[in-house]
């Protein structure tokens, strides 16, 4: 089972060197604590919970599995104890408001340490997950009595939540929700119905379990215009705050799933369960949208947190392990065989992995800032700027989410291949990982989804290719310092110049196309998404060998001189190795949708 360590010289690289978290966080209202002590200790005593409290659960959780009896929901051992200490630890509350019992710290700080809980074991850290798209939404819809009595007891971790969204008969088309809600004198509603796929959503770690549920009203319009959003605890809140009766919330079953098992991912069934409407009538879809953007970043972690995992399994193995001489002469002259390490096949294995996990996270670390941003916005009063930080988050989510989980898979697949037939033995972890990554590509809208998101929503609905120029600006400002330089540098430069430009063309070609032909839109959606994905990548990776350059060039970073160096060389790899292969997807998202669309259905057929 691969050790986690967490990687605190590269995220110290990304926020202190490369993006300057130091002077962002001055700007924000909410950022006066955040100093680089209090960041600093934030990660130290992050890293240490997730080393030695969750990463050891992480193989013991999958073997064990949460129990199912009778509607009771058991996680597995240790689990409790270490929900107790992260809890005790005040890790919940980093960045919710002080009001409420929080720290009140920028938003980008709970995502570093989301990062390395969710690497050192995804399945703990989604109980404490979840509950974050239930506070936002009661922080920003729920009436100040609503937000008196939840928001303390989740903001501590005392209580938990859930967003119920996915009924039986529906996924992501949410607009055929049948759950009921109906209207009672003293003001409550009664909720009945089924809800699936609700991770953590009946577990033994919490005293409460408040689920935000999507339900219909009688009178409700059909489609997504009809759908409102409500407050349902486990237990029902009384007036003092403590816990009363139990609410005929019940938990039918829990799924038996290819990874996280250590994750409850339950079937809730709803009979006349007390709720509460949040927000207005008939419009619960756009407050539960509301903070959907810093959830899918969320989600997306889940693909650097994979490949980095995966990656700091591979990399002693490969070191250690013998097999053959290389094909360029005897390596190790004292063994009979030559390290892994050696082969150039798995060195092209481990530096796809270093690279989407070191390249995912400067993505993701960029788009916190932004987030950031826009949480400031709705502090200080600022609409407008709310909504200009909102349209550039909402670019870069489908491509975070759809991108790196992809990738983040790929690099678990590899790490399973740099073990040969041992990375299939349960007992090395590296086949947990590969499971526990299948399922990003999934949640939160599976990849055509995001695909479709981006193409079709972001670009050529809402901005009409703006978002792509925007975005290709701020590459071409960068290539246009760097065009002339010698070294790895230029050749990087060029290369983000002409990418630039090339991305602007692909989108104004489909954009005619899909006038002519709107299938476009559907056929070109997931090739256009990985050729986003891999030039976003490459303009960031050029970023960081930028900086790399630079410090190595100042003398500054002597101590730091092979890190540096390993940067520098990781990112020609990248732009060598990986970023061709938007040229692949270029090419398939210009192909004719004939291709696709031309057989008739009864002519799919397994006969």
């Amino acid at each position: 089972m691969p050790q986690y360590k967490a990687p605190l010289r590269d995220m110290r690289f990304l926020l202190n060197e490369v993006f300057d978290y130091t002077s962002h966080y001055a700007s924000l209202s909410n950022g006066a604590d955040a100093t680089p002590d209090m960041v600093e200790a934030i990660l130290e005593g992050a890293a240490t919970f997730c080393e030695e409290v969750l990463a050891p659960l992480n193989l013991s959780g999958d073997q064990e599995g949460c129990h199912f009896d009778n509607g009771v929901v058991t996680t597995p051992k240790g689990f409790k104890e270490a929900y107790a200490e992260y809890v005790a630890g005040g890790w919940q509350g980093l960045s919710h408001p002080t009001e409420y019992g929080g720290q009140g710290l920028p938003m980008s700080l709970n995502l570093l340490k989301s990062e390395m809980m969710g690497t050192a074991n995804w399945s703990f850290t989604m109980y404490p997950g979840l509950s974050l798209g239930c506070m936002n939404t009661v922080f920003q819809f729920g009436s100040t009595e609503q937000k008196n009595t939840y928001m303390p007891p989740l903001v501590s971790g005392e209580w938990t939540g859930t967003m119920c969204l996915t009924e039986p008969q529906c996924g992501t088309d949410l607009g055929q929700v049948k759950t009921k809600a109906e209207p009672q004198a003293d003001g409550t509603y009664k909720i009945s119905g089924t809800k699936i796929f609700i991770s953590a959503g009946e577990h033994d770690l919490a005293a409460n379990i408040v689920h935000i549920v999507l339900a219909r009203l009688p009178d409700a319009p059909k489609g997504t215009r009809g759908i409102s959003l409500f407050i349902v605890p486990k237990f029902v809140v009384n007036k003092d705050g403590s816990l009363g009766a139990r609410n005929p919330v019940v938990c039918g079953s829990i799924e038996h799933k290819m990874g996280i098992r250590a994750s409850a991912t339950a079937v809730l069934n709803f009979d006349e369960a007390v709720g509460y409407m949040i927000a207005e009538p008939n419009k619960g879809l756009e407050a539960m949208f509301t903070f959907m953007n810093t959830a899918r970043i969320g989600t997306a972690v889940q693909g650097v947190a994979h490949a980095e995992l995966s990656y700091q399994g591979a990399l002693p193995y490969a070191k250690e392990r013998r097999s053959m001489r290389a094909l360029s002469g005897k390596k190790d002259a004292d063994h009979s065989a030559d390290a892994l390490i050696w082969h150039a096949d798995v060195r092209r294995m481990l530096l796809t992995q270093k690279a989407v996990a070191e390249g995912g996270r400067a993505m993701i670390y960029n788009a916190a800032k932004i987030a950031d941003r826009m949480v400031n916005a709705v502090a200080e009063g600022k609409p407008d700027d709310y909504e200009r930080y909102d349209n550039e988050l909402g670019f870069f989510t489908p491509i975070l989410k759809g991108f790196l989980t992809e990738m983040g898979l790929e690099a678990a697949n590899l790490g399973m291949q740099v073990f040969g037939g041992h990375g299939y033995i349960k007992e090395h972890g590296m086949e947990q990982i590969a499971r526990d990554a299948r399922i990003s590509t999934l949640y939160e809208g599976t990849t055509g989804i995001q695909a479709l998101d981006l193409l079709g929503r972001k670009v050529l609905l809402q901005t009409k290719g703006k978002c792509v120029r925007e975005f290709t600006g701020e590459m071409l400002g960068f290539a246009k310092s760097h065009l002339l330089d010698g070294g790895p540098l230029g050749k990087m430069a060029r290369s983000v110049a002409k990418r630039a430009i090339q991305w602007n063309v692909l989108t104004t070609r489909i954009m005619l196309r899909a006038a002519k032909d709107r299938d476009v839109v559907s056929s070109a959606s997931a090739d256009y998404l990985m050729y986003s994905g891999f030039v976003m990548m490459g303009y960031y990776w050029a970023l960081q060998a930028k900086k790399a350059t630079e410090l190595l060039a100042s003398g500054k970073g002597k101590e730091s001189a092979e890190f540096y160096k390993a940067k520098i060389q990781t990112a020609e790899f990248y732009f060598e190795r990986m970023l061709p292969r938007a040229d692949g997807h270029k090419q398939s998202m210009l192909a004719p949708t004939s291709a696709l669309m031309q057989m008739d259905n009864e002519h799919f057929s397994f006969n």
